[in-house]
C-alpha cells in the first residue's frame, strides 16, 4: 500500500519534512533556493507555481522574517518583506493543508495551534504556530520540566534551561540535539522547526485521512 504524498513548500533543509516522514508520509520538498541537505526528494522551484497535482496534503512554511520578533531594528530600517501567507493559503486551500509560521504572522486564529519544544522533551522552546484546514490537537507548553542538561544552556529569565539555537558560540552538535536534528548546519538550524512538531501533526492528519 502506497503512502499518502505530502508536498513540503518553502521546505528549507527539511525539519518539517522529517517529522511528516516519521509519521508515515511520502514527502517531496520545494524551495526557491538549493537545499543540498534536504533528506527527501527535492525540487528547486517557486512554491507559488509548483504543481500541486498528485499530492494528498500540503505543508507550507512561508518566509517568517516580516513578523520575526528577533529583528529588533526600527521598522523604517528593516528590509521590506513580502507577505506570502495569503497567496499560499489561497493556492492550497482546496487540499488538506498546514501553514507554519511565527507569532504575529497573519494566520487564521480559529484554525491555529501552538507547539513548543518543551512539550516533546526537547531542550529548546521555539514556539511555532500551525494553521490547518482540519482541527488539530495542541499540546500545552511544559516549561517547568526543563533543566540545563548542557553547560551551554542559556539562563535568561524567559529561557532558563533551554539551548539557544542559531548562535556560533554553542557547539553545533548541542544545538542539533536540542532540536532533534542531526543533518543541518547552523544557518539551516536557525530557520528550522523540530521534526517532533510535524510528526505530531502528521499522525493526526493521517488519522483523519483514514477516517474519510
Amino acid at each position: 500500500m502506497s503512502k499518502p504524498r505530502l508536498l513540503d513548500l518553502f521546505c528549507g533543509a527539511g525539519g518539517a519534512a522529517m517529522g511528516y516522514h516519521r509519521a508515515g508520509f511520502d514527502v517531496v520538498g520545494v524551495d526557491i533556493k538549493p537545499q543540498p541537505r534536504y533528506p527527501f526528494e527535492f525540487h528547486q522551484a517557486d512554491a507559488l507555481t509548483f504543481p500541486l497535482e498528485g499530492f494528498d496534503v500540503i505543508h507550507a512554511s512561508p518566509p517568517c522574517q516580516r513578523w520575526n520578533a528577533y529583528d529588533r531594528r526600527p521598522m523604517e530600517h528593516r528590509v521590506p518583506r513580502v507577505d506570502l501567507i495569503g497567496p499560499t493559503r489561497e493556492r492550497v486551500q482546496h487540499l488538506p493543508y498546514v501553514i507554519e509560521n511565527v507569532y504575529g504572522a497573519p494566520l487564521l486564529s480559529a484554525a491555529t495551534v501552538q507547539l513548543c519544544g518543551s512539550s516533546f522533551g526537547l531542550d529548546v522552546r521555539r514556539h511555532r504556530l500551525f494553521e490547518s484546514s482540519a482541527p488539530l490537537l495542541a499540546l500545552e507548553c511544559d516549561h517547568g520540566w526543563q533543566t540545563p542538561r548542557f553547560p551551554q544552556a542559556t539562563n535568561r529569565k524567559n529561557l532558563r534551561s533551554t539551548v539557544e539555537v542559531g548562535v556560533w558560540r554553542i557547539p553545533l552538535e548541542v544545538q542539533q540535539a536540542a532540536m532533534g536534528i542531526g543533518w543541518m548546519e547552523l544557518r539551516e538550524l536557525s530557520e528550522s522547526i523540530p521534526p517532533a512538531y510535524t510528526e505530531w501533526i502528521g499522525e493526526q492528519i493521517l488519522q483523519r485521512l483514514s477516517d474519510t
